[in-house]
């Protein structure tokens, strides 16, 4: 049975999404039930590219993700994957009209992460973040208004600017990852050879600015999504001040976290404020 088989694609993105990421997950909870899958099968998705890309480090990553998303646009043609994820992932995009170039841009941007080291230029560096990150947010936003356009072009500054800081606080956070293993430079006019306080306080004051713009619509979105991307909004702006708190050459050596029960500290605070309209 085709719904059957619906149900348990959509399982395997929520386990995805589970295992992969705490806080996201967390942060998914809080949207309700009625678009919370439809978020579930959209990280799953860009989760499973990022995958190829960052990680599948001894097995063809190319071959990988041509059939990935040669097997995404028939999936999206004929509306079935043999690939639960993907599978998923096209009940989302047809159900929500979801623009195709959003995906095209994704892909473009996983494509770049199989041989692009460093990205030199302002141009280069919006663009990566544009299909790695803001798409995601546009996606999301898609689902979140039930594909309402006047509502989502009213809300697409915004959403675009969270999904721009979320990346550059995962930028940040990574570096060690990206600079010494994977022997990537996201950050312009920065060498992270000699990274200091300079550049970590230039790069925090521009997620600042993101975060900043994200926030005006944050409490404009539909009352089924408020809560959940706030809580999401909440808990990226602690990592950033764990961040800011951090000294530039402790950054470059290991990877920055938010314990779990700080984390919950976080849901739990946002809860009260989102409540009581604080």
């Amino acid at each position: 049975m085709k719904k059957l088989y619906d149900h348990i694609s959509g399982k395997c993105s929520k386990i995805v999404t589970q295992t992969y990421s705490t806080s996201f997950s967390m942060a998914t909870k809080m949207l309700h039930t009625s678009i919370r899958p439809h978020i579930y099968n959209i990280y799953g998705f860009v989760r499973s590219a990022d995958e190829i890309v960052d990680s599948f480090h001894k097995y063809p990553k190319k071959d990988l993700l041509d059939r990935f998303e040669e097997d995404l646009y028939l999936s999206l043609d004929q509306k079935i994957s043999l690939n639960p994820i993907l599978n998923s992932f096209q009940q989302t995009v047809n159900e929500f009209k979801i623009d195709p170039k959003l995906i095209a841009a994704f892909m473009k941007s996983m494509r770049w992460d199989l041989d692009k080291k460093v990205y030199k230029t302002e141009e280069e560096y919006k663009a990566y973040i544009y299909g790695s990150a803001d798409v995601v947010g546009l996606m999301c936003l898609k689902v979140f208004v039930k594909g309402d356009d006047a509502q989502y072009n009213k809300l697409k500054p915004s959403a675009m600017a969270l999904g721009s800081a979320f990346q550059k606080v995962n930028f940040l956070r990574d570096l060690k990852d990206d600079f010494q293993d994977l022997n990537r430079t996201y950050f312009p006019s920065v060498n992270f050879n000699q990274f200091d306080e300079s550049s970590k306080s230039s790069i925090i004051a521009e997620i600042e600015r993101d975060f900043e713009l994200a926030l005006t619509g944050i409490f404009k979105l539909p009352m089924e999504a408020q809560f959940g991307v706030y809580t999401a909004y909440k808990y990226y702006t602690k990592l950033l001040k764990k961040l800011k708190n951090t000294p530039s050459v402790n950054i470059q050596n290991t990877r920055i976290r938010v314990p779990n029960y700080q984390k919950m500290s976080v849901f739990a605070s946002s809860y009260l404020k989102y409540r009581f309209n604080l």
